[in-house]
């Protein structure tokens, strides 16, 4: 019996070592280590959540997962979910999935969902279905991104009124010299932007100012909307957020908290990230199996 007891001992004491030399990830808030629950006392606060998530990391969409389920043990169905990886005009179809008026076969071949969606998004739709948590598709149609892109946010004023009711209403403001546009100025052209002036910078803020209208239209002083988008459309409180912003100011009730989370991957994890992109930084190492 003490044989057994002491390999029990041993192999927790090892298996606690090697976890300990590899982590698979490290919170810092404030260029300082914190835990998940402390990740999770500030959500406690805040009434949107924004997860910045890189799109292939496996991690990041291990801890989208775990935040829902653990904020909805304590806040049940006073959860809204939405995320980038659903367009608008999938919401009908999403909602009917949800609802269970149509099987996962039919919604899986009708809507437009992204290569890893089964690893990596079907978990928070299955857990909403569950739940019956709403779940938004806030982001625009791919097609009408692609519009501007080739022919800048005048393209669309060609599309007809019921097209736009997928799109943030337009005019949107537009400020080129926010950092997360200026930036898009500086990639190299590919493809046709040899021969065709792209518009990147503005396709970039149809994205993100629509995300931000349905999650302004979907917001609900009595619960926590949690949205899911990649680390570039919430890092340092630009793209959906400056959108957000602007829609928040014509409410009369504009006091919303937001709580900011990214993701970067680094040689060493135990290094604590330079600058502040989001209230929490959770580093993981780069050497990571992709999701996809």
């Amino acid at each position: 019996m003490k044989n057994i007891t002491f390999v029990f001992t041993l192999l927790f004491l090892f298996t606690n070592y090697i976890f300990s030399q590899k982590p698979a990830y490290v919170i810092y808030h404030n260029g300082n280590k914190v835990e998940w629950q402390d990740l999770l006392k500030a959500a406690d606060s805040c009434d949107i959540i924004f997860f910045g998530e890189l799109h292939d990391n496996p991690i990041a969409h291990w801890l989208e997962y775990e935040l829902v389920k653990d904020l909805y043990q304590k806040y049940s169905n006073s959860l809204i979910l939405g995320a980038e990886m659903f367009e608008t005009d999938n919401q009908l179809i999403l909602n009917e999935y949800l609802n269970n008026l149509i099987n996962e076969k039919n919604f899986l071949e009708e809507a437009k969902l992204w290569q890893n969606y089964q690893t990596d998004y079907r978990p928070l739709v299955e857990f909403a279905k569950k739940n019956n948590l709403p779940f938004i598709a806030t982001n625009i149609p791919r097609r009408y991104a692609a519009a501007v892109n080739y022919g800048s946010l005048a393209a669309l004023n060609k599309f007809s009124k019921e097209a736009l009711t997928f799109i943030a209403p337009l005019p949107i403001p537009f400020d080129s010299t926010l950092d997360c546009y200026a930036s898009l100025k500086q990639m190299p052209a590919m493809g046709r932007a040899h021969t065709t002036k792209l518009h990147l910078d503005q396709a970039q803020a149809i994205k993100d100012a629509t995300m931000a209208w349905n999650i302004k239209k979907n917001l609900d002083e009595n619960k926590k909307f949690i949205h899911f988008n990649g680390a570039y459309h919430s890092d340092y409180r630009q793209s959906i957020i400056w959108y957000l912003n602007y829609y928040l100011k014509e409410t009369k009730n504009n006091n919303y908290k937001l709580l900011t989370i990214t993701v970067q991957e680094v040689d060493n994890i135990e290094i604590p990230p330079l600058g502040n992109p989001a209230d929490f930084i959770i580093l993981t190492p780069n050497t990571l199996t992709k999701t996809y």
